[in-house]
């Protein structure tokens, strides 16, 4: 079997950030909630200082090694979507590493492909925070 359908991807200028953001805080991870701030935004965290819980989803790794974890709400609401991670101008949420920046990331996104659907329906489900923090 092939790889498993994309579910999250960075924009060019996003995946800079990453760069920047790892080289000076060590790796990274990213979380979205949909709950409360900023619920339309990722958050990016330094990896480990984010407590995944049982129930959340790792949509996949983005800039190598990053992996983007959301909650389980929020995979039930979104998965028949393909995310973008894109970063623009202006005050994100307090926790996240890019803020101090003046800019924050946001996510576009759009429906599966009909192909892309009945291939992410056919794989085998995705990891859950149940399955790492053990």
């Amino acid at each position: 079997m092939g790889a498993r359908v994309a579910r999250v991807e960075l924009t060019g200028a996003a995946e800079e950030l990453v760069r920047r953001l790892t080289a000076r805080h060590g790796p990274v991870m990213f979380h979205q909630s949909g709950g409360c701030c900023d619920g339309s935004a990722p958050v990016c965290y330094p990896r480990g200082e984010f407590r995944i819980g049982a129930a959340d989803v790792l949509l996949g790794h983005v800039a190598g090694n990053t992996p983007f974890w959301t909650s389980a709400d929020q995979y039930a609401s979104w998965r028949h979507t393909h995310l973008t991670v894109d970063v623009v101008p202006g005050r994100g949420s307090g926790f996240s590493l890019e803020a101090p920046e003046g800019v924050r990331f946001l996510l576009r996104s759009r429906l599966f492909t009909d192909e892309e659907r009945e291939r992410g329906e056919a794989e085998a489900p995705l990891v859950t925070g149940a399955e790492v923090t053990g």
